[in-house]
């Protein structure tokens, strides 16, 4: 594996190490809070902060995952020489600086108290990631909501998740004030769940299709649609075996036929 190889790896591990095992947290918290809130079950008073860090950290966790893989998709299609890259060096300067302000903004709403900042922040940390998202580089099955294949796309789902995970973040005072927004983050939440099984699944099946880097040359030269590739050429290395054999049958018959004159000398004489 080359180091571009161990970089696509980078997005899953983060994925699979940080960001599940938050969200199992992240729910069980919040099903104390509930708990305590309803007096259904007692419960310590620090639920719902822990709950509530634990989402700001996995909304971190997933904006950080999607960036990495956005990164991936650029940088290994700027260093493939076939076919080159559009607009360049100075368009992946470009959309790398996209990245950071992407980032950026992300430690904006961390930081952000007042609701308008952080409403913008979130805003301008999604319409970034739309924004590289919508990139020739990036794989998505389709961009037609009315096509089965986007409702299967890896990207698509990630992009809704993290849309209601920066939604979450950024109403957190509001949620913990307002019935009706509480209300709200729940039903977002449940949908959320769904969405981190949707990309569990479509993650892994697209991890499967992901080919290495020497391997690519070989595998976009198939028809995906009629599921053929192309006969091997034969290598050079293979090229000289013929040769050697009919050099040995041709000895072999040479030999026979001395033989067999041998044979025929000695009954005349």
């Amino acid at each position: 594996m080359t180091p571009i190889d161990w970089f696509s790896l980078l997005h899953p591990v983060l994925v699979i190490l940080f960001v599940y095992p938050v969200v199992g947290a992240t729910i069980r918290l919040g099903l104390l809070a509930r708990e305590r809130r309803l007096k259904i079950h007692p419960q310590p008073p620090t639920v719902g902060v822990e709950h509530a860090d634990h989402g700001r950290w996995l909304t971190g966790g997933i904006v950080v995952a999607v960036l990495i893989a956005l990164l991936y998709s650029f940088i290994s299609k700027f260093v493939v020489p076939e076919p080159p890259f559009t607009g360049g060096a100075n368009r992946l300067a470009l959309l790398l600086l996209v990245i950071a302000g992407t980032f950026a903004s992300l430690l904006g709403l961390w930081r952000a108290k007042k609701a308008p900042l952080r409403a913008s922040f979130a805003l301008l940390t999604w319409v970034g990631l739309l924004g590289l998202g919508s990139q020739p580089e990036i794989w998505r099955l389709s961009d037609n909501p009315f096509s089965p294949a986007f409702w299967s796309s890896h990207y698509w789902a990630g992009v809704l998740l993290t849309g209601l995970m920066l939604f979450s973040l950024a109403s957190k005072a509001e949620i913990f004030r307002s019935l009706r927004m509480r209300r709200l983050h729940i039903t977002a939440n449940v949908l959320a769940s769904v969405l981190f099984a949707v990309m569990a699944i479509t993650g892994t099946r697209d991890l499967l299709e992901i080919p290495l880097s020497w391997q690519k040359p070989a595998i976009f030269s198939c028809n995906f649609e009629l599921r053929t590739c192309p006969a091997p050429a034969q290598s050079s290395v293979d090229a000289p075996a013929p040769a050697a054999d009919s050099v040995a049958v041709s000895a072999a018959a040479a030999s026979s036929s001395a033989l067999a004159s041998v044979g025929v000398g000695a009954r005349i004489s």
